[in-house]
């Protein structure tokens, strides 16, 4: 009873905070443009659905790689680690399977872009380990280590893209990778359409979203079902009496970080193993929007894999409707703002749950020994 309560508790603190974002949102449009406010709100709530199921597709799409760093964050937080590097660790991981999709062309069929898969999620679990690696043995903490390393996997990666075969000079990114290293459709191009006329004008949805929605129901299993899970959920609640029953606290936190990479760099190679339509790493010195928007993905789904599915979709949702915003005369960065608004409302939220439970607590306590007081006074 006591689990329901708190899944309902947070599942309302999540809701009111996606209300509260869309309402300061809904200001700042008709501080914009006052004329076309309620229109612009209207947009980014019908979201992928304003070109129909073309744009659902595009929501699946975008969906897909800020599922995996809302994974990789939430798996952290479980673990009681904070895993602010999953930017970085999706640019690596990306990176290596752009690398092994351009260059390991002997790889017969399907087994191409599984291997340029398993590969960038085997270099995010490197550079997620680093910073557990950090933390174990140096005692850094995780914030500092997984911020730096951000910055190293960005400019590294740069610099490795500019200085090899890689490099398309002419786009300033990345080449496309062999057609067999590219994630394949499984017929969601076939769902996710729009016809024009006789053309078949499919979205960039492909099995990605199903990978992730897999992955997110391994996570799940692991961390709920498994002694494994518990063990490393068990040592970030409380380490000290974690070493005490047995657990070792080093290897758990170097595991966790690693998992916790290995998921972004998953995140990574969904994004770069794409068609010459899709997306490529640009050489700039920008991190990865989608290892942040994991954050608010985290926070909204209150770090729960299977929570953590539908905020993913919920964000990919908002920010495809807001994509249609300037045809009303917005500038596209307003959507970036209302997420901004909904984490901001989200930690906050979380926030006053935490000092009302603590506040709960005390007073139960104070009845409970002002009982048990008044039980010695009577049996006096």
């Amino acid at each position: 009873m006591n689990k329901v309560r708190k899944s309902l508790s947070s599942a309302s603190a999540s809701l009111l905070a996606i209300v509260a974002g869309l309402l300061a949102g809904f200001i700042i449009l008709l501080i914009s443009n006052p004329q076309n406010a309620l229109r612009g709100l209207g947009t980014i709530l019908i979201g992928g659905w304003n070109n129909g199921m073309k744009g659902v597709g595009q929501v699946l799409y975008f969906a897909t790689p800020i599922i995996m760093t809302g994974l990789s964050v939430g798996f952290a937080f479980k673990t009681g680690m904070f895993n602010i590097g999953a930017s970085g660790q999706l640019m690596v991981g990306g990176f290596v399977s752009i690398y092994v999709g351009v260059t390991w062309t002997f790889l017969p069929g399907a087994l191409h872009w599984i291997v340029a898969l398993l590969m960038g999620m085997l270099a995010g679990m490197v550079w997620g380990m680093i910073v557990g690696i950090f933390k174990a043995l140096l005692n850094v903490h995780e914030v500092i280590s997984s911020i730096m390393l951000n910055y190293i996997g960005m400019y590294g990666v740069n610099y490795l893209v500019k200085n090899s075969h890689l490099f398309d000079a002419l786009r300033n990114q990345t080449v496309n990778v062999a057609n067999n290293a590219v994630i394949p459709k499984a017929g969601l191009d076939n769902i996710f359409y729009m016809l024009k006329g006789r053309f078949h004008d499919a979205s960039s949805v492909n099995a990605g979203i199903l990978i992730a929605i897999g992955f997110a129901l391994l996570i799940y299993i692991l961390l709920g079902r498994t002694t494994f899970g518990y063990e490393l959920k068990a040592c970030g609640f409380n380490r000290h009496a974690s070493r005490y029953a047995g657990i070792s606290e080093n290897r758990a936190i170097i595991t966790s970080m690693a998992i916790a990479g290995g998921l972004a760099g998953v995140a990574g190679a969904l994004m770069y193993l794409a068609p010459a339509s899709g997306m490529h790493i640009h050489v700039a010195e920008v991190l990865a929007a989608q290892g942040f928007n994991g954050i608010a993905v985290a926070l909204l789904g209150m770090s729960n894999p299977i929570g953590i599915i539908f905020t993913g979709l919920f964000i990919a949702h908002i920010t495809v409707g807001g994509s249609y915003l300037q045809s009303l005369k917005y500038m596209k960065e307003i959507i970036d703002v209302i997420i901004g608004l909904i984490i901001y409302f989200s930690a906050f939220s979380l926030l006053v749950r935490d000092l009302m439970a603590r506040v709960a607590r005390r007073g139960r306590e104070r009845d409970a020994a002002a009982a048990e007081l008044s039980n010695k006074e009577g049996e006096r």
